[in-house]
C-alpha cells in the first residue's frame, strides 16, 4: 500500500545511531523529516545527508526534526555519522521494518531486486504535528535536498 498525503504516518520502534530507541511518537506536536536513503557513504546518500547536516538549522527553525533510516546497523550508521558530521540521527533499519511500513521498499523490477537485497528506495516523508504524511517527495535532488524540505516546512 502507497502512503499518500494526509494519511496516518505508520508507527515505528526503531534503534538510532547512539544505539537508544526512538519512535514515532516522540515526534509528535513537532514536524518529522523522515527521510530512506539506500546506504550510508555513498555518493548520493552522502550528499543528501550533508545538505540536511548543513541546513539543519534551517529546519529545526522551521520547527522540524530530521531521521535518516537505512538498513545498516548501528556501526556502520555511527562510521558514516563520524565521518560526515551528520547532526541528526540515523535509524538502523536492519530488518527493513521500517521501510516495509513506509512501502520504501520494493516497486518495479530494481525496486524488487534492492528489496532483495535489503536496500530501501531513496524517498522522504515530511510528518505534521499530529503524526500525518504532510508531504511525499519521491525523487530527492540529494544535492539540494535539504533546499527542497525547508520549501515544504
Amino acid at each position: 500500500m502507497k502512503l499518500k498525503i494526509g494519511d496516518p504516518a505508520p508507527m515505528f520502534i526503531a534503534t538510532i545511531t547512539d544505539g537508544s530507541q526512538v519512535k514515532l511518537t516522540d515526534y509528535l506536536g513537532t514536524q518529522l523529516v523522515l527521510y530512506f536513503y539506500p546506504m550510508d557513504d555513498t555518493p548520493g546518500c552522502t550528499q543528501q545527508a550533508c545538505s540536511l547536516r548543513d541546513h539543519n538549522q534551517a529546519i529545526q527553525a522551521k520547527g522540524a526534526a530530521i531521521l535518516g533510516v537505512s538498513t545498516q546497523d548501528i556501526a556502520s550508521h555511527q562510521r558514516f555519522t563520524e565521518k560526515y558530521n551528520i547532526n541528526f540521527p540515523l535509524v538502523a533499519d536492519t530488518d527493513g521494518a521500517v521501510a516495509r511500513a513506509y512501502g520504501a521498499v520494493g516497486g518495479g523490477l530494481i525496486g524488487a531486486a534492492k528489496s532483495l537485497l535489503g536496500v530501501a528506495n531513496r524517498i522522504t516523508f515530511i510528518i505534521n504535528e499530529s503524526g500525518h504524511i504532510a508531504h511525499i517527495i519521491d525523487k530527492p535532488d540529494c544535492a539540494n535536498h535539504a533546499a527542497e524540505v525547508i520549501k515544504l516546512l
